[in-house]
């Protein structure tokens, strides 16, 4: 089981592989197998199964010129969630989210991320 040090890493290296667009950062904290669930109808939403997915869903999302805000890292028994506020603004549209992305963690790598989304609405506007 991950020691709080190592889940605020993790959280610290998913975010800074986010802002970076470092893919082979994001690959060294993540399984093969990962899953990202996403709400809504949106371009990024539903589910990403395997890492390639999930570097490509997390592709498409910084294309958007998304800022990530760290409100907190929060953590749990078996992983650790991250809440955020995101913001941006496309072609007429803004977004100004609040987030919440849970991560559960295997063998010091996150296996599982479920993002859990402040107004679907929003982002289905935002990422078409």
């Amino acid at each position: 089981m991950p020691n709080s040090d190592d889940k605020r890493r993790i959280a610290e290296t998913f975010l800074l592989g986010l802002r970076t667009r470092n893919w082979t950062l994001l690959r060294t904290i993540m399984t093969d197998d990962i899953i990202w669930t996403l709400p809504g109808q949106s371009r990024i939403s539903g589910e990403a199964r395997g890492v390639d997915a999930v570097i490509e869903r997390a592709q498409i999302i910084v294309s958007y010129g998304l800022t990530f805000n760290l409100n907190h890292i929060l953590e749990g028994l078996g992983g650790l969630a991250l809440s955020l506020h995101n913001t941006a603004e496309r072609q007429g549209h803004a977004l100004d989210e609040h987030l919440a992305t849970v991560c559960q963690l295997r063998e010091d790598r996150i296996s599982s991320i479920d993002t859990y989304l402040s107004d679907v609405d929003m982002v289905n506007a935002f990422f078409v």
